[in-house]
């Protein structure tokens, strides 16, 4: 495979962003966030109304997957992925409800999470976002079922040269479909590939002092494996309206703040199928934006990006993770009120 697609964005081809005035950053988690029951605390508020419409567009028992869905059933693909988004969806509402219509100063998604960014920033509406999550979570279980695969996380000091030189060597060595996936940070990436080759490049990692963690997902996503799920997303995309953005999203791919000609996402959308996540590089980009007065709330199940922006952003921007009707109050009362 080519090397470009492992390379990380530098912090100068984040195309140097104009700082933001005071405002609010949203961030989203992707797949892998998602967790047995997290409805349960929405069910009885008035923000269950987005699990009902998203329910009726996508023609799936949103509910279920929110309140009764176990865990294997939400390791799969299409589940997960529109779980996680349907549960995005309403802890947005709620916060545009507690905050006075809340107006994203800049938004950035890891993975799946990106398309509840563009919703947060009005380039999708819910609607077609979850019509496109529909999509594109069919296209990549289908992707997978040709191609088995898998990912996991890979935590070390020096590891991004590290897994990358690996997986480098394993492909050309051994032909082995193993790529560095995510770059989370300066001691954090995911490699994904098939079953037997991510396997072989987290014990090599081991061997080598890393620690690898397993990630219960099933796709080699990000890969070039993802290739065969993009007829179907790009015709899923090219049906879709884009609506222009009310605040910048910062891509996946290329880690730059985006606010003008939304048509641009299209492309994107399908190159993150078979792309890196440079989610450190975003931080670099969230960094050079928030010379202002910036607070950072991620948005959606579990805490996993909001960790890793304390470690990323200077240590005067507040981060905080919302995922329930009690800690949206408690935000809306620390930070509003």
């Amino acid at each position: 495979m080519s090397t470009p697609m492992s390379q990380e964005p530098s912090p100068e081809a984040a195309h140097r962003p104009e700082a933001v005035p005071f405002g609010v950053g949203l961030l989203f988690p992707g797949q892998g966030a998602q967790r047995p029951g997290m409805g349960e605390p929405w069910r009885d508020t008035p923000h269950w109304k987005v699990v009902t419409r998203l329910s009726e567009i996508s023609g799936r028992d949103l509910g279920h997957l929110l309140l009764d869905a176990g865990a294997e059933r939400l390791a799969r693909t299409d589940a997960a992925q529109l779980a996680t988004f349907t549960m995005e969806m309403v802890v947005l509402d709620a916060l545009r409800t507690v905050m006075g219509e809340l107006r994203p100063t800049v938004c950035a998604g890891h993975s799946l999470g990106e398309y509840a960014a563009l919703a947060a920033a009005g380039v999708l509406d819910p609607e077609d976002g979850v019509r496109l999550v529909t999509e594109r979570g069919a296209a990549m279980e289908e992707a997978d079922r040709l191609t088995p695969g898998t990912m996991a996380v890979l935590i070390g000091t020096g590891i991004v040269p590290k897994a990358r030189g690996l997986a480098a060597r394993m492909r050309a060595v051994r032909r082995a479909q193993v790529w560095v996936a995510n770059i989370n940070g300066a001691e954090q990436v995911v490699i994904s590939g098939t079953v037997e080759a991510v396997a072989a490049l987290a014990d090599e990692a081991e061997r080598a002092g890393a620690r690898a963690l397993r990630i219960p997902v099933g796709g080699a996503f990000h890969t070039p494996l993802m290739a065969p799920a993009a007829p179907r997303l790009a015709e899923a995309v090219d049906r879709t309206p884009l609506h222009p953005a009310r605040c910048p999203v910062i891509a996946n791919v290329d880690a730059r703040a985006h606010l003008h000609d939304q048509e641009r996402w299209r492309a994107m959308m399908l190159r993150q199928l078979v792309m890196p996540v440079h989610w450190a590089g975003s931080m670099r980009t969230l960094t050079a934006m928030a010379r202002g007065r910036l607070r950072i709330v991620e948005a959606g199940p579990g805490s996993t990006l909001a960790d890793l922006a304390r470690r990323a952003l200077p240590g005067e921007i507040p981060v905080r993770s919302v995922a329930t009707p009690a800690q949206v109050e408690a935000l809306a009362a620390e930070w509003w009120r």
